[in-house]
């Protein structure tokens, strides 16, 4: 089973924000409605074109969901 893309994504937490992949990650931990269980990505898009205002652009996103994939298939 696959774990949470929230799970994957809190890997990338840091306390300095080096890259957008960061940035992601810690205002997603601040986002207290971030849907954390999920591993949908039709779900987690929907949700952050609502709602990420915190994303400068989907892209960021797509590459986070692209890395998260790869991880998850080893």
């Amino acid at each position: 089973m696959m774990k949470p893309f929230y799970t994957f994504l809190m890997k990338y937490r840091q306390p300095k924000e080096v890259d957008e992949m960061t940035k992601f990650a810690n205002e997603a931990f601040n986002d207290h409605t971030f849907p954390k269980q999920s591993n949908n990505y039709d779900e987690l898009s929907r949700y952050l074109e609502m709602n990420g205002h915190y994303l400068r652009s989907m892209s960021i996103f797509d590459e986070a969901w692209d890395t998260y994939m790869l991880n998850e298939k080893r």
